[in-house]
């Protein structure tokens, strides 16, 4: 466990939580199509989650993505996740991308994750640039990035491409971390 936090606890990407990833992505695959395609498609089944938490845990441990879950503190439902991943170690940069629930938003838990997230990364992992990259559609999670000190930076032109979609723009938001 990393915090525990009354309603709902963030923990590092462990093998025990292939079934509920599996559950979380199946539920709100409607939620996820469009910004999580990849994290989508890897975790239809069980046997395909299994193998995602199994790689995932693997990269965590080589220091070269990290995946925590948010997780209900009664049941130990995954509600939700956050990356911290394309880690440049040179530039002490990382980008972290998220994704809750339907049944969970709105409830502050997101935003509260990627505080805490951002400033363990910055804190355990000696970066000093985090950004989320966001579209500018996503008005939830532009607040989440703004609430957490997040300053939008830039837009990267036709930087993504959901599924069966033409390329889109994104917002760069960044926070730099000063000690």
């Amino acid at each position: 466990m990393i915090f525990d936090l009354s309603d709902y606890i963030i923990e590092a990407i462990h093998e025990k939580h292939a079934w509920r990833i599996c559950d979380l992505m199946t539920i709100n695959s409607e939620r996820f199509r469009r910004f999580f395609p990849e994290t989508l498609q890897q975790n239809l089944t069980p046997d395909l989650s299994n193998y995602f938490v199994q790689q995932k845990v693997r990269q965590f441990h080589r220091r070269e993505e990290f995946l925590f879950v948010l997780k209900e503190a009664e049941h130990s439902t995954i509600i939700g996740l956050v990356y911290i991943k394309d880690v440049d170690w040179d530039k002490k940069r990382a980008e972290l991308a998220y994704c809750i629930g339907y049944q969970y938003e709105g409830r502050g838990y997101t935003t509260q994750s990627v505080q805490k997230l951002s400033d363990y990364a910055c804190k355990e992992f000696g970066l000093k640039t985090l950004q989320i990259i966001v579209n500018k559609s996503n008005k939830g999670s532009i607040r989440v990035a703004e609430k957490c000190g997040y300053i939008w930076s830039k837009t990267l032109v036709k930087a993504f491409t959901p599924p069966n979609e033409s390329a889109l723009d994104m917002e760069l938001y960044e926070l730099h971390y000063e000690r």
